[in-house]
């Protein structure tokens, strides 16, 4: 593609420096003893330790002033201005290293390497004052910089199919981008932690699989050449953690990279990250109370709270959280009581609620419609939804008290599932027929439908013990904690349409 004109402007800089005998991309590598977070934060309090200091970073704002200008660099901590004199960098006769290098061939975006000393200036701000410096990466492209003029914002990197695209300029442009990220991660260190003291075990399953399974969800397909089979990429992990749990193991979870081939918004991508966690010897009236103290835990973590602003919401997650069956949520939002109607009574109640059920095949799914339609908008506070009906479960244990239902639950919070868990089915005769039923549903028209696996039931065979399980989206979980409106928001590389 043709070079824009500051395109050709820093090409043409390279090459001066270049003619300098200056290596723009030099191998060596650069000491740094500081930055720029420690020193704003400490300066005043221990002048003395940064009287010679080290630190490198990404030109972000120049002011030339002829002998002495001043620069803002930024570092991964923050931002800083420094103070560059002539003389103090070129004390020799030559001041080709300020009159031509820093003042004509350095650009925004530019990253160097510096040494000097740390002062404050007649306004009070914290600044560098340089001794030397180096080039350590001439920025061939220019970066979009924040103009303000008279209270207006110009050339602000906002346009989201940018950002997503171009994340490394996001972050480097977009104050707060940064902040989102580190949450991230200190929000899965949070539930690793929690994991771990309580002796759960850390694992990895397998990404492709011959059969998918552990979801209703459409797979995404590939082919190896070595084996000449077809495989797929997971859409959960939970067949093989229960594996685990048959093998002997009484707690495994897993942060695992999870692919559904469905459309995107701001609550789906195709590719996203899932925990999910299997304790042997419990129940989901037990992963319930286990998931509610462990997601308030997140939130005091990350957020400093239990109370955490999630759009025009405020959400608590202070425990205990409300409790629902999925038949009382429908009745209470609907006024209508579902639980005895067969396929063609939710078929004409959907009509006439005006929920659209096109397409829709299996008790099970009508049902889901109008759950999704008629009650999720209305769930704003961490609720636990419970006791689904068998159809929409078919790795779920039968109720033990209610015929016809299962022993799952689901939390809704701020209108979005959060998590779902099970007592897990360990009836390999129940969950062979389960499967069965699901193959049904398939040859029906039902692209989400579970196959039936073969290994799987194997070993349900040779036993597994009464199992809890949990899946939680971290995305999702991470939206909430960071207050992003959009799962792209909280995913450092979302999936995009070719540029």
């Amino acid at each position: 593609m043709p070079l824009s004109e500051q395109e050709q402007i820093r090409r043409n800089s390279l090459e001066e420096l270049k003619k300098l005998g200056i290596n723009p991309y030099p191998a060596e590598k650069f000491k740094v003893n500081a930055n720029v977070k420690d020193i704003l934060e400490n300066y005043e309090r221990n002048k003395q330790d940064y009287k010679t200091i080290s630190i490198a970073g990404r030109i972000m704002s120049r002011r030339i002033m002829g002998k002495a200008s001043f620069v803002d660099i930024q570092d991964s901590t923050g931002r800083i201005q420094l103070y560059v004199s002539r003389d103090d960098i070129c004390p020799e006769e030559d001041k080709t290293l300020y009159n031509t290098v820093f003042k004509k061939l350095l650009d925004i975006g530019d990253i160097i390497g510096l040494t000097g000393y740390v002062f404050t200036t007649k306004m009070g701000e914290t600044t560098i004052h340089v001794t030397s410096f180096k080039l350590l990466s001439k920025a061939l492209r220019p970066l979009p910089i924040v103009k303000e003029k008279e209270g207006e914002v110009f050339d602000a990197f906002t346009d989201p199919e940018q950002r997503y695209r171009m994340r490394y300029v996001d972050l480097i442009v977009n104050e707060g981008v940064k902040e989102v990220f580190i949450k991230r991660t200190r929000l899965v260190n949070s539930m690793r932690e929690f994991f771990n003291d309580r002796g759960y075990l850390e694992v990895e399953t397998p990404i492709l699989q011959p059969i998918y399974g552990g979801a209703l969800a459409r797979p995404f397909e590939t082919h190896h050449n070595t084996l000449d089979s077809t495989l797929y990429l997971r859409i959960a992990d939970e067949l093989y953690l229960k594996r685990l749990i048959v093998g002997g193991f009484d707690g495994v979870y897993e942060f695992s990279k999870d692919f559904r081939n469905e459309g995107m918004d701001r609550f789906h991508n195709p590719e996203f990250t899932m925990l999910e966690l299997y304790v042997a010897y419990k129940d989901y009236l037990w992963m319930m109370d286990l998931t509610e103290e462990m997601v308030e835990k997140v939130a005091k973590d990350i957020c400093g709270t239990t109370k955490v602003q999630v759009g025009d919401n405020l959400i608590d997650f202070q425990r205990p959280w409300k409790r629902l069956t999925m038949y009382e949520a429908i009745k209470e939002f609907t006024e209508i009581d579902i639980s005895e109607m067969d396929e063609k009574e939710l078929k004409e109640t959907s009509k006439k609620l005006k929920v659209d059920v096109d397409g829709v095949v299996g008790r099970g799914n009508f049902i889901d419609a109008i759950f999704s339609d008629k009650c999720e908008p209305n769930l704003i506070q961490p609720t636990f939804i419970t006791d689904y009906p068998i159809e929409m479960s078919p790795l779920a244990k039968v109720h033990r008290d209610k015929p016809g239902l299962v022993e799952r639950f689901e939390v809704i919070c701020n209108s979005n599932e959060l998590c779902n868990a099970f007592s897990e089915l360990n009836d390999p005769i129940d969950q062979r027929q389960r499967f069965e039923d699901q193959m049904k549903l398939k040859s029906a028209g039902d692209e989400e439908a579970m196959q039936l696996d073969e290994d799987f039931l194997r070993s349900l065979e040779y036993g597994m013990p009464p199992t809890a399980g949990l899946g939680i989206g971290i995305d999702r979980l991470t939206m909430m904690m960071t207050n992003s409106a959009s799962i792209q928001d909280v995913i450092f590389f979302p999936q995009m349409r070719a540029e």
